[in-house]
């Protein structure tokens, strides 16, 4: 299997922030390059799951790589073609707005938006809290949109948080691996 060079995108869902960093390693392990890019919120952030020093160094760790975290140092993936496929886990419902919406404000939407102007697929792993919600329009115009496909997800405390979605993370490399062909790995509910 030759190298499959992958932007690496991670947005603020803080708590699911363990299993992500599980996810980028098997991919890693199955022979990806990973460009790490981390919007603003998820680098700087201090939460009570990761101090931000050590989420930002886990990261650059796993990829090997200093992490993208401009739009500036992120704008090039496109017009120098690095990435054969861009991977944003976890993906917020603010990053799937944004997304749905062409709006190019922070490193990981300019990330997708060079990837697509390639016409390379773009692999979301949802962990919103409303995606179910008010966010479900965003995810309903992503679900049909061209190169953009999903690591299959559910809700993950459908009492307690009934519009909250999260992508089962242990599937990224298949469903990335899919993408890569043009298909959405299925079932895409679980």
């Amino acid at each position: 299997m030759s190298i499959i060079r992958a932007g690496a995108c991670m947005t603020g869902s803080f708590c699911t922030f363990k299993k992500a960093f599980d996810a980028w390693r098997s991919l890693k392990n199955n022979g990806f390059d990973l460009i790490p890019i981390m919007s603003e919120a998820s680098f700087s952030t201090d939460t009570r799951f990761y101090p931000a020093d050590a989420s930002g160094k886990i990261f650059s760790e796993i990829t090997g790589r200093e992490i993208i975290r401009t739009i500036r140092e992120a704008e090039p993936i496109g017009p120098k073609n690095l990435t054969d496929i861009t991977i944003v886990m976890p993906c917020t419902g603010n990053t799937l707005s944004k997304i749905a919406n062409g709006v190019v404000d922070t490193p990981v939407a300019m990330a997708v938006k060079s990837t697509l102007r390639n016409n390379k697929p773009i692999l979301i792993a949802v962990s919103s809290n409303d995606a179910l919600g008010i966010g479900a329009k965003n995810l309903g115009a992503l679900l049909s949109m061209k190169n953009i496909y999903f690591v299959p997800f559910g809700q993950d405390d459908p009492e307690m948080k009934p519009t909250s979605l999260v992508s089962k993370f242990d599937l990224v490399t298949e469903a990335a691996l899919a993408a890569l062909e043009g298909k959405q790995l299925q079932p895409i509910l679980i």
